[in-house]
């Protein structure tokens, strides 16, 4: 974006000693200098608004609100929009009914870390090392890499130089050292924690892990309530704090994460539900609906809704199995650290009435990895090559003005496993398997592997891939060798592809 400061024309030019009778000659010229000077001033004020507008149309006037809801470990069937009979989710329901649903929408990654890693700067984190989930430090790399290199900038940091008020609420888990603090990454406010998880009823002032204490730049932190229902509420605070200003919003909710906990109100309108763990996870899901519920109700209090772009995504598939919170990914088999479709495909939607009209369904492959250009074309700012993004800009998709797929191809890559979808192909290479092939369009399940079958393209892809990895730097820091153990573990795992019917 170019923007014009005014300067004094003069300076730089030479002036020789002016007589006054000569100077008087010029008397008569004075209003035709001060008319031109005021059109060249006009003018640079009009190339200005021109710069200052994208393609959308968009001004600084008008520039719109984005708010980033992210849900953490969400099983895919777990919503009512979902098809979940089980767990009512009537204000996540309607976010998706009045936008767009994205029922090819994907992570960059099946697990917390480095999904978000992608998510937030709009490149396949691989691409920078952030392969594995984050952890304790291993042996033979250094601590101080142990987050999200300094060398990527944040969607934060983007809006922040358009003119934008940026708050994260809620969980980071993209570094805890204080070079990586979400201040120092572009976020002018920040209410939450740095980890993977938090408790969500106690923490402590000197605790540490699942009780650290909540960290805020911009008061001090209330004790804690319920941490969904704190999230919730400080969002809204957030909203109307800077209502007269265009702002950034990532309510990042670790519901419904571990630890399991639910409130005893909630845990009773799912009494029905027999199995604790599943009955747990379902009251913490109805409670994170209510507060987006809140947020939704807030931008509408305060006259905003309509020029606002909503996104609500989770960061990965729900984890089952050895490592369950109680979701269910139905009808995808796989979980969280798999990539399989019950790893890396999830809920996903968009809401921006001013722009973008909604009731409808985008059937293309879209990634997590395209909410960042987005969000920047859309608040008048510019996306070049040099910003090196894998993610696309998915609005001209979504108004009509482009009419081919977004993305050609996808890839993924975690810990022993890597994939990729090609269409409707999507290949998966693992280290102690031959690659498995599937259909998606006749096999969303992933229940037949057609690699045999279709050797030719089973090569093809498998070519592409290799040709993709090998590109990729080394990972500037690990997760557990037993981790990678277990989740290899997982792709032979038994899955539940029906949602419960009550």
């Amino acid at each position: 974006m170019t923007i014009y400061n005014a300067v004094d024309t003069t300076v730089g030019i030479q002036h020789k000693p002016m007589k006054l009778a000569t100077a008087l000659q010029y008397k008569s010229f004075y209003p035709a200098i001060i008319l031109i000077t005021f059109l060249f001033a006009n003018a640079y004020g009009q190339m200005q608004k021109i710069e200052n507008k994208n393609l959308y149309g968009v001004q600084n006037a008008a520039l719109p609100n984005l708010v980033l809801i992210v849900a953490d470990d969400l099983g895919y069937g777990d919503l009512g929009i979902q098809g979940s009979k089980q767990i009512p989710t009537p204000n996540i329901d309607q976010l998706a009914r009045e936008g767009v649903i994205f029922t090819n929408g994907y992570a960059s990654s099946s697990v917390c870390a480095p999904s978000r890693a992608g998510l937030l700067t709009g490149k396949h984190q691989a691409g920078f090392g952030f392969n594995d989930n984050l952890a304790g430090n291993q042996p033979g790399f250094d601590a101080n890499y142990l987050g999200l290199p300094l060398t990527e900038s944040t969607l934060a940091n983007k809006l922040k130089s358009l003119g934008y008020a940026t708050g994260l609420i809620g969980k980071w888990h993209l570094g805890a050292a204080p070079q990586f603090n979400p201040i120092k990454r572009g976020f002018d406010e920040f209410w939450g924690f740095l980890d993977g998880g938090h408790d969500y009823v106690t923490a402590k002032q000197n605790g540490t892990g699942m009780e650290s204490a909540i960290q805020c730049n911009y008061k001090k932190p209330d004790l804690l309530t319920y941490m969904t229902d704190d999230i919730g509420n400080e969002s809204m605070d957030f909203i109307k704090r800077h209502n007269n200003q265009p702002f950034f919003l990532y309510a990042a909710f670790n519901a419904p994460h571990a630890p399991m906990q639910a409130t005893d109100e909630d845990l009773k309108k799912f009494s029905h539900v027999k199995d604790k763990l599943r009955q747990t996870y379902c009251a913490m899901v109805y409670r994170l609906d209510q507060n987006i519920g809140k947020i939704m109700k807030t931008l509408q209090e305060q006259g905003l809704e309509r020029n606002t772009l909503v996104v609500f995504i989770s960061d990965n598939g729900g984890p089952a199995n050895s490592i369950s919170n109680g979701s269910i990914n139905a009808p995808l088999r796989g979980q969280k650290t798999t990539l399989l479709e019950g790893g890396i495909r999830v809920p996903f939607f968009l809401k921006w009435p001013a722009r973008v009209t909604g009731g409808k369904k985008f059937i293309a492959p879209v990634s997590a990895l395209d909410i960042c250009p987005t969000f920047i074309e859309a608040a008048g700012g510019l996306v070049s090559e040099k910003d090196h993004y894998t993610g696309v800009d998915i609005l001209p998709y979504l108004t009509g003005q482009e009419k081919k797929a977004p993305h050609q191809s996808m890839e993924w890559r975690y810990t022993a496993s890597i994939a990729m979808r090609e269409g409707d192909w999507k290949l998966i290479r693992l280290p102690d398997r031959l690659p498995m092939l599937y259909h998606l369009s006749e096999d969303i399940a992933e229940q037949h592997d057609v690699s045999l079958l279709y050797p030719d393209k089973t090569k093809s892809m498998l070519k592409k891939l290799g040709s993709w990895e090998m590109k990729l730097p080394h990972s500037v820091f690990h997760e557990p060798v037993e981790w990678r153990i277990r989740h290899l573990g997982f792709y032979d795992a038994a899955y539940q592809l029906v949602q419960p019917q009550y």
